[in-house]
């Protein structure tokens, strides 16, 4: 039987995170549209920079997608398609440990630069500390449930894809499940928890620049660019413009 207080943790603060990640995102583009961006500190520092900022962006898009795969397509769909769950397993946790490394890293060479160097931890906000704080459990609480269940096998098996992903599923489709979350380890139950505060966070943070894209270049007159002589006579005139010198 399913309780007020399962219903509250896995129904009500869901549907309340989405909200206020939707609402949050209409209104941050409303009123602070000038805000929607990365605040870059590039200028700021480099070296750390150019291995952090790839390392975790490109770990973390692997992560997300695997997290598609993992919640958004039920067992039966890559089944049907000749994929066995002994592949899916092998395939999840390989990749999945390499993303999860690759994003567990950079996130901590942006940490240490952020922390390190002097303009741009001034530069950091107390929402970009917040948003470190929140990003570093969510992964780390996502590499504890890939290792200690699938690797050390802790706490015996649990199939996530008949338990999470079904709650998951469900919460967009509004055919609800608070109880496979319930039943689900401590580790996955803390997981998703801190994920969904992540998610009404977001719009208040430069997250919001994951929804930028620059479809404006795209049909964008070109820019022309013309050189300015550093002295007069220094470009030779056009035909019918030749320079008069003065009589004396």
């Amino acid at each position: 039987m399913t309780s007020t207080k399962d219903v509250v943790l896995w129904v009500v603060i869901p549907y309340l995170c989405l909200a206020v990640f939707v609402l949050g995102h209409v209104w941050r583009y409303r009123y602070d549209k000038f805000g929607w961006t990365t605040r870059s500190s590039q200028l700021y520092e480099r070296r750390l920079l150019r291995w952090a900022s790839p390392m975790f962006h490109f770990g973390i898009l692997a992560v997300f997608l695997g997290h598609v795969m993992g919640l958004g397509i039920p067992k039966s769909w890559t089944r049907a398609v000749g994929m066995s769950d002994e592949v899916y397993h092998f395939l999840a946790i390989s990749i999945g440990a390499v993303a999860g490394v690759c994003t567990v890293l950079g996130l901590i060479l942006l940490i240490y630069r952020r922390r390190t160097v002097g303009p741009v931890f001034r530069a950091t906000t107390r929402m970009d500390k917040v948003m470190y704080l929140m990003l570093a459990v969510v992964i780390a609480l996502g590499m504890w449930n890939t290792i200690a269940g699938s690797v050390l096998n802790l706490g015996g098996h649990y199939d996530y894809r008949e338990g999470v992903s079904v709650w998951f599923r469900g919460i967009f489709r509004f055919d609800l499940h608070p109880e496979l979350m319930a039943d689900a380890p401590l580790g996955f139950q803390l997981h998703g928890m801190a994920a969904m505060l992540l998610f009404a966070l977001w719009p208040f943070t430069r997250l919001v620049h994951v929804f930028s894209v620059p479809l404006g270049y795209l049909w964008r007159p070109y820019v022309v660019y013309r050189s300015r002589p550093d002295r007069l006579g220094a470009r030779p005139a056009e035909r019918g413009w030749e320079r008069v010198e003065p009589r004396g």
